[in-house]
Parts: C-alpha cells; structure tokens; sequence
C-alpha cells in the first residue's frame, strides 16, 4: 500500500511536470489560450513577481462595506467573486484589463444617460492605478494593491450598473410612485461576467448599452435638447396670442422661430419720409400661412392635442412649457425604462394610460392600436402587469360597493324596486351559472356599510350595459379589466379620463376577434351572434396574454419626433421628488 505522503509526492511532482510542459508551450500559445491554462491552472501561468493573488469573503465583505457606495452591492459583489472561486476579475497576469479603462469612459459619460457622474467616482482611480504602477517591484504591495483595485472596480461596477439597468429609484419601495409593472431579473454578476467576456449573453452587456431600443431614443432626444438649452432655448410666445390658419400676427415669426428653427426676426429699420421725419406706419403683420400651420399641426399631435392648428389655450400652454421642464420629462421616463423587464414577450398587450391608447403586439411588432378611456384624477387607472385570460361576451356589470355607498344608496333606500327596474339591475347571491336572485327590499339599503354587503348588485347584458359588450380579463387583486362602453362619443375626446379605474377601449369587436382568432368556432360573425343572445358567456383563450399597464409620458417614435404627454396622475410629480433629490 502507498503511503499517504507517497501519493502527495506523487501529485506534486506529476503537476510540476504539467507546468513545465505549459510554460514551454506558451510562447506558441495565443493570449486566449494563455488565459484559458491560468484559469486551469491558477497561480501556476503568471507574469515574473509571483502567482495572481487571490480574495476571500471575509476581504470582500470588508472592502464593500467600507465604501458606503457600495454597501447596497454587498450581495452581487459576494454572487460574483463566489462564482470564480474568489479569483480577481479585473487582473489578468498582473495586468488591468481594457474593460476598467472603458468602464471610466463610461462613467464619464453618466450624464447623457440622465445620471450623475459624481454618483459612481467614489474611488480615485487614477491615484490607485499609479500606486500600483509604482509597487511593481513589491509583490506583497502589487498584490495588496491588485485585491483593493478589483474589489473597487466591481463595487463601481455593481454601483454603476444597478441604477442604468434596475433604475435609481426603486418604485416597489418607494411611496408615491404608483408602478407595479413586472420588474426585470437582470442578475447583475453575470452582466459584468459578460463584460469580462467569460460568459456570453444576447445583450448588450459588453458594450454597456441599454436594453430597449425606446430608451435610446430617448437618450438621444435628450442631448438634443440639452444642445438646444446650450444655445439659448426655445423662445417665449405670448399668453395672450390667439391664431386661427389665415390670420396675421406680429407674432408670427416666434412661432416660426420655435417651430420652424428660423433664426430670430431681425428689427425693422425706420425709414425717414420726404419731410425729415420717421416713418411711423407699421409694416403689414406676418400672415399665419399653411406651412406654419402644419408645423402647429404636427406640434398638437406630438402633444396629444387636435390637431386643428388653432394657436391659443392648451396648445398655447404646451408651446411654453420650459425647456428645462422637458429635459426632466424626458429623464423621468428613461428611469422608467430601466424598470421594465429586459425583454417583452413576443405577443402582448400594452397600455399608456398618459396617452389614452392600446399597443396590440404580434412577434414583437404593432398590428394595431386603439383609443382608450383611463381612470379619472380620483379613480386612476394603476399601473401593473399581468396576464389576460378571458374574453366574456355580453357581460354583466357588477357594481361596485364605492358605486353603490356614494352613488345608489338613497335611490335604493327610497324606492329599491323602481330603482333597479329603471337601472335594469338585480341583487344575486353567489356568482356565475350558481347566483340567485335575492329581494330587493328585505336589505337595510340605508344602513348598509361594506363590512354588512353580503351580495352583489349586477346589470344585466344589453346595450345600456356600462361594460357595453365585451369584456376583457386579466384576473388581479385591484379587479381591473378592459371592457366595451355604450357611450363611444366619448372616443372623440382628447384627454380621455371618464373611468372609475377600468380601461375602456374603442374597438372591443376588433380586439375580442384579434384575441379569438386561434381559437376554433370564435369568427366575429359567432361573437356577435353570441352578444345578441343576451347571455353572459365567457371563452377562454388559447393562451394567457401578458397586459401592460404603463405610464410613460414622454417618448420618440421610430421617426425620431419627440412626444410629450400631460402627468394626468402627478406620477411624474412623485418620481422627481425621489429621482432629483
């Protein structure tokens, strides 16, 4: 039998050879190969000074909690050097690798992304790398040096990344910021081994880009203003200036200059007459002619106005919002991006309450959109996800107790059978195929509270029905769904928050026929006979659809116009609360 210290020995020596052979091997090798033999065998392959050093958890834990910067990116910094076995990431060889150098740029450039650059220099860097530099010839200071180095880079990194991909502001946490949008899992540690390129990823960690395409439209519209607030900012159009197209204004060549880009209007020179005086007779005001009007056109639609290109009221309100004011706008809802998951599913729904409308995704493309009405001031929509699960033809509405307390209860308490044979309502007991009927008047309507409400007071399916004849659910504890509305007039209106919290959409057909197209048996010509039967029916669909609720009230479409929409729920007002302070 082989003693224990003979097969040690044995070990050791079959090892040493190993290494002799990859050191002699080497100098044919590539640096990526030469990197793949040290990280096989770690310590052996090294630059002349020694073998790389190493951390441990104790080290790092110590070195993260002593920046405060860094303490709330405890946990990835422990996830990412656990992964490796505590070796250092930034080193290679005793050699810093290029990404520390680009992630510095980066941090430079923190601005441009609505950041601040002072957030994330917590380390001075320069100092550390020309300590360093010096300590070359001192193993146990290059290599003390090297650990404080990596553990800084990957805190600034940790420090740096969660607020671009995970946002500065976390909305779960934070009060008044209504935003419960399912959030993204972004797990940090392997982002920045992505970085490092030891592992691969389909983003774009490595050039430390942004996720959504959306985001960076944004970005770019906010060094655009940002340059124009550089060059004096847009000018100032009078309160009191009304404009309709063919009228003549003195203040037309303002509006020329903010919405045309013409340079501001030179002053008139005054002209002597025969007599030696000044000619004191005005020049003829600058007609509002159709290019002008067209550029307000455009500027009410990018404002979520009718476009009937009447300068005054509200278009004239939005033509003087500050430039500053905008720039804020448009950092509000970059945070707001980097809320959001990594990646959207292939098909789903999405609503923008500020802007009153309804995406319809198909494999990652807009088949179509439609006009929505939102919750008002004192009953907002939230904002959430989840997923949609059936589609409910000619569907009862069940009133709410807020509904039934404030708005119904004297009606009820004077004359319940009159009442909800006016309303064609009915009280049941239970739900479904299983509800029954249950007498109006044996309830105390006048006393009643929510704790007493044993029941529930439903309209029946028909044409006053307030859901009208779809109804659209994605099961959630707040009972928001989409749904039909007889009174359709109400699409023609601009800013459309008219709900008790529901989201009301124009074209319910359209969209029950769009959700059921997979599903056998459900064409549009059986989901309208099934309405006209008047029978509550709920179909299921093939598959459970993702529905965001979101609120984004600046954005760039794909032709690079800048929207901007009004904060209807003073979500904006909350978010820069927390994000500027």
């Amino acid at each position: 039998m082989k003693s224990p210290f003979a097969s040690s020995f044995f070990s050791t020596f079959l090892l040493w050879v190993l290494s002799l052979s990859l050191l002699a091997s080497t100098a044919a090798c590539s640096d990526d190969q030469k990197s793949k033999i040290q990280s096989a065998l770690p310590g052996i392959v090294s630059k002349p000074g020694g073998p790389q050093p190493k951390l441990d958890s104790v080290y790092v834990v110590r070195q993260m909690l002593a920046e405060p910067a860094f303490k709330d990116q405890l946990d990835w910094a422990k996830k990412f050097y656990r992964e490796r076995d505590f070796r250092l990431g930034w080193f290679r060889n005793h050699e810093l690798v290029p990404q520390a150098q680009t992630m510095l740029s980066v941090l430079d450039k923190a601005a441009e992304e609505g950041l601040d650059p002072k957030d994330y220099k917590v380390k001075d860097f320069n100092k550390l790398f020309a300590e360093l530099e010096k300590a070359q010839q001192d193993t146990t200071r290059r290599n003390a040096l090297e650990k404080e180095i990596d553990v800084a880079l990957s805190g600034t990194y940790f420090n740096y990344a969660s607020d671009f991909y995970r946002g500065t502001v976390d909305p779960r946490k934070t009060k008044g910021v209504d935003w419960r949008v399912k959030r993204n899992k972004i797990k940090l540690h392997k982002a920045l081994m992505t970085i490092l390129k030891e592992r691969e990823s389909t983003y774009p960690y490595y050039e430390f880009e942004p996720l959504h395409p959306e985001y960076d439209r944004l970005k770019k519209a906010l060094a655009d203003y940002r340059a124009l607030q550089r060059n004096g900012g847009w000018v100032k159009i009078p309160a009191t200036l009304k404009l309709k197209p063919g009228d003549a204004s003195a203040s037309v060549p303002l509006l020329r200059q903010r919405l045309l880009n013409e340079p501001a209007p030179a002053a008139t020179p005054v002209t002597p007459v025969s007599n030696g005086g000044p000619n004191t007779q005005a020049a003829p005001a600058p007609k509002y002619d159709s290019e002008l009007v067209n550029a307000v056109k455009e500027f009410q639609e990018l404002n979520g106005l009718r476009p009937d290109g009447v300068v005054g009221g509200e278009t004239l309100k939005q033509l003087n919002v500050p430039l500053e004011d905008r720039i804020e706008q448009i950092m509000l809802n970059m945070e707001r991006w980097r809320w959001v998951p990594k990646r959207f599913e292939a098909d789903y729904l999405l609503v923008n309450i500020p802007d009153y409308k309804l995406h319809v995704i198909e494999n990652n493309k807009e088949v179509f959109d439609m006009r929505v009405i939102v919750g008002k001031t004192l009953n907002a929509t939230p904002v959430f996800s989840d997923k949609m699960e059936y589609v409910v033809l000619a569907p009862y509405w069940n009133v709410p107790y807020s509904i039934i307390d404030k708005e119904l209860r004297p009606k009820l308490a004077a004359d319940p059978y009159s009442t909800l044979d006016r309303l064609d309502m009915e009280v049941v007991k239970g739900s479904g195929a299983k509800a029954t009927p249950v007498d109006p008047g044996t309830i105390d309507w006048a006393n009643l509270t929510e704790k007493t409400w044993r029941y529930t007071l439903r309209r029946r399916p028909g044409p006053q029905n307030d859901l009208g004849n779809v109804k659209f659910i994605f099961p959630n504890s707040d009972d928001i769904y989409l749904h039909d509305t007889p009174h359709d007039e109400l699409f023609n209106q601009t800013k459309r928050g008219f709900s008790h919290g529901c989201v009301r959409v124009q074209d319910p057909i359209r969209l029950a026929t769009y959700l059921l197209r997979n599903k056998s048996g459900w064409g549009e010509s059986n989901i309208m006979s099934t309405i006209s039967q008047g029978q509550e029916k709920y179909v299921s669909l093939p598959e459970k659809l993702p529905v965001y609720l979101v609120y984004f009230t600046s954005w760039v479409d794909e032709a690079g116009k800048v929207h901007f929409r009004d904060d209807i729920y003073g979500h904006d007002k909350s978010l820069a609360r927390e994000y500027f302070d």
